[in-house]
């Protein structure tokens, strides 16, 4: 009993104080994206440092038992759309930057200082500064189950419960089930069923092997 009661105060800053914190963010969150279409599907939790900035008519739509632990930032610019599933979970420090599409499936885990972007500085006119060359555009999904390990950068699809290492560049779409890294990042290993293994994946990459 005495134990249970020396908990109160963990309880009170962790569980109760962290919750009233949450729901604070939640509707200053919404009051403050009017403009724009901001959806929690049910319970959620904002952690410290969660930042959405939406000027124009973008969409943000998260799903139930979404967790953002720590130091979440969305920018959505244009007509831009983040989704996001139930259950996903983004650790610390992500970073997520649309203009076109943004989608993370159902039960994600997004590792520290990861940052997911749909566009790509155009560099290649010598005349011109960067910044004044304009922007690629490409939608970004990343499947239901899909693990995105720590200080990550994803610009292309993860598929379906595949896992992408830490430090990692993701310039290419990764398929279901494989476990990739590196920068750029390469596939390493095949580890789903063997009937949905894609076609051009070399033999040696299938675990276990």
């Amino acid at each position: 009993m005495a134990r249970n009661w020396r908990k109160l105060p963990w309880y009170a800053k962790y569980r109760w104080g962290g919750r009233l914190s949450s729901d604070v963010r939640r509707l200053l969150i919404t009051l403050t994206h009017q403009h724009c279409h901001v959806e929690f599907q049910g319970p959620v939790r904002l952690g410290p440092g969660f930042s959405l900035d939406i000027p124009d008519n973008g969409s943000f739509v998260v799903g139930p038992g979404v967790d953002f632990r720590r130091g979440f930032v969305c920018e959505v610019a244009g007509e831009g759309r983040v989704t996001i599933g139930s259950g996903s979970v983004f650790t610390a420090e992500a970073l997520l930057q649309c203009t076109t599409s943004i989608e993370i499936g159902e039960r994600c885990q997004l590792g520290q200082a990861i940052a997911v972007v749909d566009g790509f500085h155009k560099f290649r006119d010598h005349t011109r500064h960067l910044l004044d060359q304009g922007y690629d555009y490409r939608p970004v999904r990343i499947a239901d189950g899909a693990i995105i390990l720590a200080r990550t950068t994803v610009s292309a699809d993860v598929g379906r419960h595949s896992i992408v290492a830490a430090n990692s560049v993701v310039t290419k779409p990764v398929p279901d089930f494989c476990l990739a890294g590196g920068s750029p990042a390469r596939i390493i290993e095949y580890f789903g069923p063997p009937e949905l293994r894609p076609l051009d994946l070399p033999l040696d990459l299938d675990g276990g092997s």
